[in-house]
């Protein structure tokens, strides 16, 4: 299943051609369709230094800066907690961050993360806020999930040789050498649940010796000293890592590559355990932004979007925040009593007057994957070569290449309409693999190459499984990450500046403890039970500082 708030892993895309299964970026299309969401012109404005003339000084409690899971928590925890004067400033003209919501033809699709796993009981505030969203009621002692918000069967399915099969793993043979390597992986992932602590979030898992060494190598190097090379295996745990990381096992830790399954439900080798169910997610046509739109709701008013924040100041007796209006250029100064950040880590670095050391340093180590998200409107329903139905998350497996494709989601397979028709096909694709250098190469060629080119790649890319997707699409909006989401590239996860920032320490920077940090940038990676723990972590403390 694919994750770009959080998700599965693609190594390297650097060579990607402009020509797939015969959809050539220079042929005429029969579709159309643009860029949309986030700007990239709104983010590199920081870039240019600009002297800022306040038209106008105001005043808040509390100032959250950013509107994306973690800004949102932060807001809802101090709504909460009784603090009603808060303001909220996004970049953005939607709430939401990395989980926002599109619509084609009527018809809704995300923007970027597009389901949640159950979470565990380590993820208490995330439960809570399910529970007050109704998506987990009381069953006597335990919390059940309401059917209707989890994903439809079939759930998931792989393109290989010509055909569909169900389920993500390569097909083994009883007896063979491919079915006792899924074997031992199982039995590392279970060694390694047995002997350390995994949870999500992360922080509420501690750190031990054990984990440091596994945060020291990459999942490749690991993987090679338990002798685990099976082609099929190397493959989905590659997919699983670019998926959740947006970078694979060359690229991410060790420790990430096995928290992957062992904070969640393990790795089941096919017919270890047949009462071992598939992992129960929620999930919606428009995808996370379902929670996000809710949670930005009670915010009228109070929410700021468009908003381009270019300096936050700690001073002795509150905090001075510089917001530029995008749409006309004017400048408003904020003087808030606590300010909660809600920032990735470079970007907070770059609009903190006076950024700590550990600001600066987790700033720095800090790689991002960008990410590409592409919806299409297909007018009509495809045709389905033989095997597996048609299930939520599709993915095409490349035989000894390494793509940045995840494969797709089917906005409409959520639907309880039986009738094939028209839908929106949600795919993703994961650029954050090789070095800083060949990352940076593949986020130019994202910023710079056009629309119809990344088009043409995903279209001709999916045709492999579907000739017909060519002539029955009718629209690509392409959705851009120039940063998506941290990589947990080796050390990363035992960072000390990471933990300088997070909660738990002091978790400020400047005077008074006036600033709070609050992103998934903090866990080192992103899902949206970290993002969510730690804006409501960093609410609650800006709440009691007041």
């Amino acid at each position: 299943m694919t994750r770009p708030s959080g998700g599965l892993r693609r190594r390297t895309v650097l060579a990607a051609p402009l020509a797939l299964a015969g959809c050539q970026a220079d042929a005429p299309q029969p579709f159309d369709g643009n860029w949309v969401g986030a700007s990239a012109e709104r983010g590199h404005r920081l870039r240019e230094p600009r002297p800022f003339q306040p038209a106008a000084t105001r005043r808040c409690a509390v100032a959250v800066v950013g509107a994306g899971v973690a800004g949102l928590a932060a807001a809802r925890a101090l709504r909460m907690a009784g603090v009603d004067d808060v303001q909220v400033f996004d970049l953005e003209d939607e709430a939401g961050g990395n989980a926002r919501g599109h619509a084609m033809a009527g018809m809704a699709c995300p923007l970027g993360a597009h389901y949640l796993p159950l979470p565990g009981p380590e993820a208490v505030e995330v439960l809570e806020l399910l529970e007050e969203s109704g998506l987990l009621r009381q069953d006597g002692n335990r919390l059940v999930p309401e059917e209707r918000h989890l994903c439809h069967s079939p759930q998931e399915r792989l393109w290989i040789d010509g055909q569909w099969v169900e389920g993500l793993l390569l097909p083994a043979a009883r007896g063979s050498r491919r079915e006792s390597q899924y074997r031992l992986f199982s039995q590392r992932v279970a060694e390694a649940v047995r002997s350390l602590r995994w949870a999500i979030p992360t922080a509420r898992a501690g750190w031990s010796e054990g984990l440091a060494a596994l945060d020291a190598v990459t999942f490749a190097q690991w993987l090679g000293t338990q002798r685990l090379d099976d082609t099929g295996l190397i493959a989905y745990l590659d997919y699983a890592c670019r998926d959740d990381y947006g970078a694979g096992i060359q690229t991410v830790s060790a420790w990430a590559g096995l928290h992957y399954f062992a904070s969640r439900h393990g790795f089941h080798a096919p017919g270890d355990d047949p009462t071992a169910d598939r992992e129960a997610v929620f999930t919606w046509p428009e995808g996370n932004a379902w929670l996000t739109r809710r949670l930005a709701a009670p915010l009228a008013g109070r929410l700021h979007t468009g908003a381009l924040v270019r300096r936050v100041d700690a001073l002795r007796h509150g905090v001075e925040i510089d917001v530029e209006q995008w749409a006309t250029g004017l400048g408003e100064r904020w003087l808030a009593q606590q300010a909660v950040l809600a920032l990735p880590l470079h970007v907070a670095a770059r609009v903190v007057a006076q950024p700590s050391a550990a600001l600066q340093a987790a700033a720095g180590q800090t790689r991002h994957a960008p990410w590409l998200v592409a919806n299409l409107h297909v007018q009509q329903p495809l045709t389905d070569k033989p095997g597996a139905p048609a299930s939520w998350d599709n993915v095409l497996y490349t035989p000894g290449q390494a793509t940045p494709s995840l494969g797709y989601v089917d906005a409409m397979h959520q639907s309880l309409d039986p009738t094939p028709g028209p839908t929106v096909l949600t795919a993703y694709w994961a650029l954050g693999d090789g070095d800083a250098a060949a990352v940076s190469r593949q986020r130019q060629d994202l910023l710079n190459l056009p629309w119809r080119t990344w088009a043409a790649r995903v279209v001709g890319d999916l045709a492999r499984a579907h000739p017909d997707l060519p002539a029955k699409t009718r629209r690509v909006d392409l959705m851009r990450y120039g940063h998506a989401m941290a990589i947990p590239v080796p050390g990363v996860r035992g960072s000390a500046a990471l933990r300088a920032l997070a909660p738990g320490a002091s978790g400020t920077s400047g005077p008074s403890g006036r600033l709070h940090f609050a992103h998934s940038d903090l866990a080192g990676y992103s899902i949206f039970e970290e993002a969510f723990i730690f804006g409501h972590a960093a609410g609650l403390r800006a709440a009691r500082q007041l």
